[in-house]
């Protein structure tokens, strides 16, 4: 059956979601969580919320879905072993060291991979459970045909987003956010910079970051017969109306199989940005799926509807089968629920009928009366001894009593293991000046200037390389050659990165840079070694430890950690930090261009987004695709504080060259050898000092 996972953003929402037909509610507990703007839970409220859930047969996933640094992870620890504690069934993680975490801490809760993982693709679904996750949130760019295809192979369990606000970059990989205002999108604190406007070249009043909301409620029967186990609704920031009726227009869904125009009104009562897409399920990617949100007053009708959907009573949600006795040795009912918990109460010694005898039928009838309960009656077995009779009194009696014992015992499980997390091995870093690696993005950018320099790596883009065999073969003999691959590639484009891969390795190349955990698989098949790139949110020792058990070469740590949080992380594998460049901001699956225009002319060069305050985000492509990646305008520069690189024992300092022509490459090298003040009208030292929320 497929699961409908709702959001509860407080407690009354989470009441909203239960009693509108959710098979299990997601939520967040203090500052671990990607919703921080939310009401959220505290670790007291968190035992009632599982209680109430528990005792109505519905599960709760505790998100932990955001970047943990290494001075909170004795916190997260404790908030993993009071959530198993009291019996959570899941937890909801981006963080490969809190993955390590949770499996040591509450080894037997299930651990399902956050969309924040920018997982879309079969191997990253693999990986994700070979490192113990039983279920993976896959990107909300894929389409049917690419769900599909991953649900018929996975080995574990999939969940796919079904309603809800779209972010414009895939999930895990926007750093706008954290760049423009020290709010991080990766620790919940994301300010929506997609929401505002912007122009092409100059500042219009337009939005072509802003995404309609996702609703594939019309394909709720299609996804579970594909074999997704779970869809899940977007909303923890919105109120508990608008949760109680997109859970039960999708409950109405998934159970009748047809959305009739009543549910689609509902859905759009509730929340729109100038209507709903489908596009990416569909492949419809276009500007038809782009929309801002229209400020309206709320309908009160709506309001007062949704509203008394859980607050005017229980709804009967957990199916129970009841067995009453009324013999001449006494009486008693027992109730049996879904899972085979059964309760046993003893009513009175039934009486002599003075008049009409008690009836199976009239008892059945008494006992069925669960109105007002999370309860339904689907079945009353009665055994009823000639000439007998109890009162109706009695009868309610035993029923409140067994009703209560089974709610009591629904509430409670099994005593969970919970162990002492193991202490995270730390690895000193070199004590010397980081060496220098440079990536480049275009073929122009490999000047002579840059061959000629003393590199501890070059990073190259993979369709660079595979363009030009004699480019390759002579920066093989150079030495210190990395393709770069682009960090997404999703499964119909896998046969042709395997072929490239396989192609550069018969020409030499050996390492690959990678910033998407499926894209590791393809890498070694073709006999490479492999280095992880920013794109894998590296942010605390327990990541690191979890790259070196996956024997990664060297990782770059997140751009969004302060100088000490690097110098103090463990170096388990050779520790890379950007030194200079425009930091890739999102990178998202339009064509940026092409919705500007109606063409791609994202060949000829790069444009720009303008904001209003005059900002400017130069768009470059992902590789030789369509995807566009969003850059900050502003270059981070650390060129001329060479020595504090030197204290934070990383093994290399990066120069990313992104939209500069070969003079301006030229300018960086020098400025690198002879270090220049900085034109903080033109660079930033980003994040390094400031850090984010």
């Amino acid at each position: 059956m497929l699961e409908l996972l709702a959001p509860a953003g407080s407690m009354e929402a989470l009441r909203a979601a239960v009693q509108n037909g959710a098979n299990a509610v997601y939520l967040g507990v203090g500052s671990f969580n990607a919703r921080q703007s939310a009401k959220n839970f505290t670790p007291q409220t968190l035992v009632e919320a599982i209680k109430y859930c528990h005792i109505r047969g519905v599960q709760v996933h505790l998100t932990l879905n955001t970047l943990i640094s290494d001075r909170e992870m004795k916190e997260a620890a404790e908030m993993i072993r009071h959530a198993a504690q009291n019996n959570i069934d899941a937890f909801i993680v981006q963080d490969l060291g809190v993955v390590q975490l949770c499996r040591q801490v509450a080894p037997n809760v299930p651990i399902h991979g956050s969309t924040q993982m920018t997982i879309h693709s079969l191997a990253g679904v693999q990986l994700c459970a070979a490192m113990g996750m039983s279920r993976v949130v896959l990107s909300r760019e894929l389409s049917r045909e690419e769900i599909r295809y991953i649900c018929a192979k996975s080995p574990i369990e999939i969940e796919v987003f079904g309603h809800g606000a779209l972010c414009m970059c895939y999930s895990g990989q926007c750093y706008m956010s954290a760049m423009i205002g020290g709010r991080s999108g990766n620790r919940g604190r994301c300010a929506q910079p997609c929401r505002q406007s912007y122009g092409y070249g100059h500042w219009q009043d337009k939005y072509p970051l802003s995404l309609k909301d996702n609703c594939l409620v019309h394909y709720v029967r299609e996804l579970e017969e594909m074999g997704v186990a779970s869809i899940k609704l977007e909303g923890r920031m919105k109120k508990a109306e608008y949760v109680a009726t997109v859970t039960a227009v999708y409950r109405k869904a998934i159970d009748e199989g047809t959305v009739t125009k009543p549910m689609m009104e509902a859905l759009m009562t509730a929340f729109n940005r100038q209507g709903f897409t489908d596009g990416y399920y569909t492949s419809r990617i276009d500007t038809k799926m782009f929309g801002i949100r229209q400020d309206t007053k709320d309908d009160p009708q709506w309001l007062q509807a949704a509203r008394q959907s859980f607050e005017a009573g229980e709804t009967q949600l957990v199916d129970l089968k009841f067995r009453a006795v009324v013999s001449v040795d006494g009486s008693s009912l027992t109730a049996t629920d879904p899972e085979g918990r059964t309760c046993t109460v003893p009513g009175p010694r039934p009486e002599l009928a003075r008049n009409v005898p008690l009836t199976g039928q009239v008892l059945a009838q008494r006992i069925a009366k669960t109105g007002g309960t999370p309860y339904r009656c689907v079945e009353v077995r009665t055994h009823v001894d000639p000439g007998l009779t109890i009162s109706a009194a009695a009868i309610n009696g035993m029923r409140r009593d067994v009703l209560n014992q089974l709610t009591a015992l629904r509430a409670r499980r099994e005593e969970p293991v919970i162990r002492k997390p193991k202490p995270v091995p730390m690895y000193r870093g070199a004590k010397a000046l980081p060496g220098l690696t440079v990536q480049v993005t275009t073929r122009e950018q490999l000047t002579p200037k840059l061959l000629e320099m003393d590199t501890a790596m070059l990073y190259v883009p993979l369709h660079i390389l595979t363009a030009d065999e004699a480019l390759t073969l002579e920066l093989v003999q150079r030495g210190g050659l990395c393709v770069v691959l682009p960090r997404i590639i999703h499964d119909g484009e896998m046969p042709k990165l395997q072929q490239d891969l396989m192609k550069l390795r018969q020409l030499g190349v050996s390492q690959a840079l990678v910033g998407n955990l499926g894209h590791i698989a393809a890498v070694r098949e073709a006999g490479m070694q492999v280095r992880g790139d920013f794109g894998l949110n590296i942010y605390n020792s327990g990541s690191m430890n979890v790259l070196r058990t996956l024997e990664l070469q060297s990782a770059t740590v997140s751009f969004e950690m302060t100088m000490p949080q690097i110098r103090d992380l463990s170096k388990a594998v050779d520790s890379e930090i950007i030194a200079y460049g425009r930091l890739p901001l999102m990178v998202v699956e339009h064509c940026l261009i092409r919705n500007r225009t109606g063409e791609c002319t994202c060949h000829l060069g790069s444009t720009k987004l303008v904001d209003k305050t005059g900002a400017e985000f130069p768009v470059i492509k992902d590789g030789d695709n369509c995807r566009s990646v969003l850059l900050n305008g502003k270059k981070l520069s650390w060129l001329d504080r060479q020595e504090d690189l030197a204290k934070l024992g990383v093994w290399a300092a990066r120069i990313y060259f992104t939209t500069e022509n070969p003079r301006e490459v030229n300018r960086v090298l020098a400025d690198y050898l002879e270090p220049q003040p900085l034109d903080p009208g033109a660079c930033t030292r980003g994040l390094y000092l400031r850090g984010v929320e």
